[in-house]
């Protein structure tokens, strides 16, 4: 999708008609929020979907994780499906496949189908919102500072999960989660219509074959990703590497990778190319991401089972969270937009007090966890880490656009993002779970020691409410070990980053123009060569 690159002349979108021109950005704006709310599987009402399902909890996170792993992979050639396809032809094409990827998840009950479907839909939702997106860039930021827009890229990622888990839990609990399919159905199908009668169906820039793009590499990228995926997903479910499930995951994923990397180093244009890993900023921002989502895995696994099992709240009580974790996203956007992308505070200065908001949401609980914590006293560490969060991912993003435009930056940004979306959450998240089923059973093993027959018999509460008052004070006592361990790795952590002094700053993080891109990939890919010859043939 085009519009004018021209500084002095106002912002246009020409490809969209019949809409007035100041709203024409707005309705992209719309259009991303829907985009985003589709996700082929809608994790915050799993367990309702477990319930009217034959699936597992585990089979419906793979399916959540695997369209995040879609997405990923999408990175790594937007710029060439940019100009391969018109807007329109793009945009008509996502929707209607999204629709599709509703249905099936709505009506599969087989988890082989529903996980392939959710890594389709998770690469075509990407494709819209990058279209999308990329048209708005100019409206949104004039000089294209990455800083900038990538504190909107987060505002709009994170506020529309936190969104899309209220809608859907909301639906679940008032009447059932099929209702959230069939209304993100039907903003899908008003998507289409809109495209249909009001886009045009022109490309500013000249269109761009897919011509050397490595197939092959995508489809063993997303095996490696997936087998990851699945052995953290699985792992407890099938007791970790005791079970031939896993250990064929492992092997399927070792074996992937070796294929890749040998492949890599003899195609020219390889989907994700080694020289990423010979630049210190993308190893950097992947180890920054997995420690951080390591950090904040308790808010994966603590704080649903702290408000349900322990404080015994409800599901409504509980999707209060999603609304300060909202606040707590919209003031970590704000302070980096002002702080980082506007002043340009350093790097380290941002780290130091992303992984303080970290350390003091570790603490908070450690210190006040206990029966009668009300649920008011939930609010201010949710807002702290949700900031926090924030803060870190537009800094590892910004970072990447240092990388050399177009083919390095592409990689690198698919690379972390396979990291930071779908792979350092679930690894997080099983480190953590794993942990915390050791400690709990050793925790109700000496909470229960002293229990013998004649204790028993003496007392006038029942053996079945005993042993679950035993099992909700372990849990209790496990969760705040726990975060007294990860507490004490996000004080090394602070230690660590302010020791090292590092003066860096985002003042050359600016996008080159789309035509300079659109040129250097004409150029660097063949096409011209292969031009060439055809005019040459088609002259003989």
């Amino acid at each position: 999708m085009g519009h004018h690159h021209d500084p002095n002349q106002p912002f246009s979108i020409p490809q969209i008609r019949f809409i007035p021109e100041p709203l024409k950005p707005w309705l992209l704006i719309l259009f991303i929020i829907i985009f985003n709310c589709t996700g082929g599987v809608y994790m915050a009402a799993v367990s309702d979907m477990v319930g009217s399902t034959q699936l597992l909890q585990e089979d419906i996170m793979m399916a959540g994780y695997a369209s995040l792993v879609g997405m990923a992979l999408f990175f790594a050639i937007m710029f060439r499906l940019k100009w391969a396809v018109r807007p329109k032809t793009a945009l008509g094409s996502c929707t209607l496949v999204l629709i599709a990827a509703n249905l099936i998840c709505m009506h599969t009950s087989s988890v082989p189908v529903l996980v392939g479907v959710c890594l389709v839909s998770g690469f075509f939702r990407m494709w819209a919102i990058y279209e999308c997106n990329s048209t708005i860039q100019l409206w949104i930021t004039p000089k294209r500072d990455m800083s900038i827009w990538f504190c909107y890229i987060y505002l709009m990622v994170n506020s529309t999960i936190q969104f899309t888990g209220i809608a859907a839990l909301s639906f679940s609990v008032w009447a059932s989660w099929h209702y959230m399919y069939w209304f993100i159905i039907g903003a899908l199908l008003l998507i289409y219509l809109i495209v249909l009668i009001c886009f045009r169906g022109i490309s500013i820039m000249q269109r761009l074959p897919l011509y050397g793009i490595d197939w092959i590499g995508m489809l063993l990228w997303s095996m490696t990703a997936m087998s990851i995926l699945f052995i953290c997903v699985y792992g407890e479910h099938y007791d970790w590497w005791q079970s031939e499930q896993i250990r064929l995951a492992t092997g399927l994923g070792i074996a992937s990778l070796v294929l890749n990397l040998w492949r890599t180093r003899y195609l020219r244009h390889p989907y994700i190319s080694l020289e990423i890993f010979k630049i210190p900023i993308v190893p950097i921002c992947v180890a920054i991401i997995l420690v951080m989502d390591l950090l904040l895995a308790p808010s994966h696994i603590f704080e649903h089972a702290l408000m349900e099992s322990v404080l015994g709240y409800d599901h409504l009580n509980t999707l209060t969270l999603n609304w300060v974790a909202i606040l707590g996203v919209v003031i970590g956007v704000v302070f980096t937009w002002q702080t980082f992308a506007r002043r340009k505070w350093t790097y380290q200065r941002m780290l130091v007090i992303a992984f303080s908001c970290f350390a003091f949401y570790l603490a908070y609980f450690y210190f006040r966890i206990d029966y009668n914590l009300p649920k008011e006293a939930l609010y201010l560490p949710v807002i702290v880490r949700s900031a926090g969060y924030v803060i870190v991912a537009v800094l590892m993003l910004t970072a990447n656009a240092r990388l050399p435009f177009p083919f390095i930056f592409l990689h690198g940004l698919s690379f972390q993002n396979m990291f930071s979306a779908a792979l350092a959450a679930p690894i997080g998240t099983a480190i953590i779970g794993r942990l915390l089923k050791v400690v709990m059973t050793r925790n109700a093993m000496l909470l229960s020691q002293d229990m013998d027959h004649l204790s028993l018999s003496a007392s006038h509460t029942p053996i079945g409410e005993l042993y679950g008052m035993v099992q909700v004070q372990a849990l209790l006592e496990s969760m705040k070990e726990i975060y007294g361990w990860l507490l004490f790795v996000a004080i090394l952590c602070l230690i660590g980053l302010m020791l090292r002094y590092s003066g860096i700053r985002p003042v050359k993080v600016i996008e080159p123009t789309y035509r300079f891109i659109h040129n250097f990939l004409r150029n660097n890919t063949g096409l011209l060569r292969l031009r060439k010859r055809k005019v040459q043939g088609d002259t003989l």
